[in-house]
């Protein structure tokens, strides 16, 4: 007879660092997606919007993806487009949110490789489902916040993390706002929500196989243990 393990509130706390390592991790993997603008190029129509060739186009996002990077030493500064020291700050700002990013990812793949190491010595796979749960709770929500209203998620995502309103640009000084249209962005939203959603889902695959080959099974919360 298989012994019957508790959920315990230390999965829950297991699943919160779980969800910042898939949520940093999936910013990180669409940063760097490059393909997914190249497509954009041609189904946003941004050469007939923005005016430019589509070379130019991509010349121009690649160097501001190139120095987005927290390896990139240097200036921003686009192939062949004017930008406004405001629009540099902005793109600044960006920047440290990126690196925050992948300091984030280090850390948080650190300490999920402590815990799964220890589980492991324990063979208590008990915070597998409640990590893929916790983990897929945010970004459903977003995902519904964003397709009930895009445009204001936008704007309230830029009011938490920006104290200014540099990322308001005015396309005659910084031009690089017609090559970046909104869609664009929401597209590199869903990308993030999907690589979580399938982060959780990994978890919970990977949950089943250990129940079914070991039997483990869990009594459902009563007398919650820590």
């Amino acid at each position: 007879m298989h012994k019957r393990k508790r959920f315990k509130i230390t999965d829950i706390l297991i699943g919160v660092v779980f969800t910042l390592f898939f949520i940093s991790l999936s910013v990180i993997i669409t940063i760097n997606f490059r393909p997914l603008y190249y497509f954009d190029v041609n189904y946003l129509n941004i050469v007939e919007t923005s005016g430019y060739s589509k070379e130019e186009i991509i010349d121009n996002y690649n160097a501001l993806i190139d120095y987005s990077s927290p390896f990139f030493q240097g200036r921003l500064e686009f192939p062949t487009l004017p930008s406004s020291e405001s629009g540099i700050q902005h793109f600044e700002e960006v920047k440290n949110i990126f690196t925050f990013f992948y300091l984030l990812v280090a850390l948080s793949f650190i300490i999920v490789i402590m815990i799964i190491l220890q589980k492991i010595k324990k063979k208590d796979y008990s915070f597998l489902p409640v990590s893929a749960i916790t983990a897929i709770v945010l970004p459903l929500t977003l995902g519904l916040f964003m397709a009930i209203d895009f445009d204001t998620s936008f704007l309230v995502f830029h009011k938490l993390f920006f104290n200014n309103d540099y990322w308001l640009f005015d396309p005659a000084t910084d031009p690089v706002i017609n090559i970046l249209p909104d869609t664009f962005f929401l597209h590199s939203a869903l990308l993030i929500i999907l690589l979580v959603l399938l982060g959780s889902l990994s978890l919970y695959l990977i949950y089943l196989h250990l129940n079914k080959k070991t039997g483990i099974k869990h009594r459902k919360i009563k007398g919650i243990k820590i």
